[in-house]
């Protein structure tokens, strides 16, 4: 099967792509599939986990063929693991497709994450190393994006909304 994407979520870790992206599918009329849903069942084990045995560089090859995968064959909403953006050949694959960068700021994230040490990124503090992850990421996201659209004080059904007004598309 070839085909691409409908609406291919970006953004960092804990914005609610997951839960965005599922509502957006639903609204649409479409699947859903999360690249991280993809590297755990393929693996056999959490991303933590791969972090931990095989260190960051071999999570992101394996991370880098999922999004192709996915890319190359799902038609419905797309969520993409917050660093898959990292990747030269991902970000090129992302180019002319509707892409939403789902934004917060850092008390956002604290709120919705707790910064928690299970976020393998983030287990010496958080708060800075979100921040340094955004600095380092933000230009990435902004540079593929169809859209951007904050997560900031609203709901995950306002955030749906935002992005399908961004996007104009319409419900099933």
């Amino acid at each position: 099967m070839s085909a691409e994407p409908l609406v291919v979520l970006v953004g960092p870790m804990g914005v609610g792509k997951s839960t965005v992206g599922q509502l957006l599918a639903e609204r649409l009329g479409v699947g859903y599939r999360d690249t991280d849903d993809d590297i755990v069942a393929e693996q056999g084990r959490s991303i933590a986990e791969i972090f931990v045995d095989e260190g960051e560089s071999a999570f992101r090859a394996i991370e880098k063929r999922a999004v192709h995968t996915a890319l190359a064959d799902h038609d419905g909403v797309l969520a993409l693991g917050g660093g898959a953006i990292l990747d030269e050949d991902t970000r090129a694959l992302l180019a002319g497709q509707r892409v939403v960068y789902l934004s917060m700021d850092v008390e956002e994230a604290v709120r919705r994450t707790g910064l928690n040490a299970a976020r393998p990124l983030l287990a010496v503090n958080p708060r800075k190393q979100w921040r340094e992850l955004m600095e380092a990421r933000r230009h990435l996201y902004e540079s593929i994006a169809t859209a951007v659209v904050s997560t900031d004080g609203r709901t995950p059904e306002e955030v749906t909304q935002a992005a399908l007004d961004a996007l104009e598309l319409k419900e099933a």
